[in-house]
């Protein structure tokens, strides 16, 4: 079976070749993997890291848009099941095939791993933001905040082109009921969070701005649980110090979704590897 894995890096440079190299490290060839990485809008070396790994197709485009270089590696990718994978995040090709295997299930056509959010070296109030976040019940069961998503060809099928919005996994998690979706617990997606509170604040006003976006345009987007961090507090009260953070950060991005923001990501995260 071929994994067709797409990946969408937008100035990656210094995550991409550590993303590649943990998935290549087994030597899986391409007629087991096929890797697409669509460098998009870059200004660095993002196209110069991944061409450096045999076997891993790249695409270039001028454009600075996830959902063109999705769709751009969607119309490269020659197999299923279908990954798409965020340049920042390290599986290897195992992990990938153990998150494949979970579409043989009757019913499920898409997967995806268990989140633990890891803010070693990020500032109190991130650690205080995260102490609520990884606890909320909007996680349990879903798609997105796990940097990678699997699709059977039958779930890629619920749609055409990916849309262009921020929200790409939410949009993807829409399209599944929860007995069609698959959280695989023997697989952990250790997300790096951003390490100053800035670039945390700037982080979400973006997720919140693409969110509200793609929920003005589809009813099947799950709403958002605007209090249940108040609930997660209140039933551990040792987390009101955290519950402080996360309110106040929340706020702050909520503030500067609406004033706008542009596309992009927070280097903090992106300054070393996730240990």
């Amino acid at each position: 079976m071929t994994i067709s894995i797409v990946i969408a890096a937008h100035n990656e440079a210094q995550v991409i070749g550590r993303c590649l190299d943990t998935l290549l490290a087994a030597g899986y060839g391409r007629e087991e993997l096929d890797v697409t990485v669509v460098a998009n809008g870059c200004a660095d070396g993002t196209a110069e890291e991944a061409r450096a790994r045999p076997g891993v197709r790249v695409i270039e485009l001028t454009e600075a848009s996830k959902a063109a270089a999705l769709n751009a590696g969607d119309e490269a990718a020659t197999s299923f099941p279908r990954v798409y994978l965020d340049a920042d995040m390290t599986f290897t090709a195992d992990q990938i095939r153990t998150l494949a295997a979970a579409l043989d299930a009757h019913g499920v056509l898409a997967s995806t791993a268990s989140r633990v959010p890891d803010s070693k070296g990020a500032a109190l109030p991130i650690k205080g933001y995260y102490a609520i976040n990884r606890r909320l019940p909007a996680f349990r069961g879903t798609l997105f905040g796990r940097g990678v998503i699997v699709l059977a060809k039958e779930g890629r099928s619920r749609f055409d082109r990916f849309p262009g919005i921020v929200a790409d996994d939410l949009f993807l998690d829409s399209l599944f009921t929860p007995g069609e979706k698959r959280e695989v617990t023997s697989v952990v997606s250790r997300v790096a969070t951003p390490r100053r509170t800035g670039d945390l604040v700037r982080r979400l006003a973006r997720v919140r701005a693409g969110n509200r976006s793609l929920r003005a345009t589809s009813t099947q987007v799950r709403e958002a649980g605007n209090s249940a961090w108040l609930r997660v507090s209140l039933r551990r009260p040792w987390l009101l110090p955290a519950a402080v953070c996360y309110f106040g950060i929340t706020v702050a991005a909520e503030l500067k979704a609406r004033r706008g923001t542009d596309w992009g990501h927070d280097a903090s995260s992106r300054t070393a590897a996730s240990t």
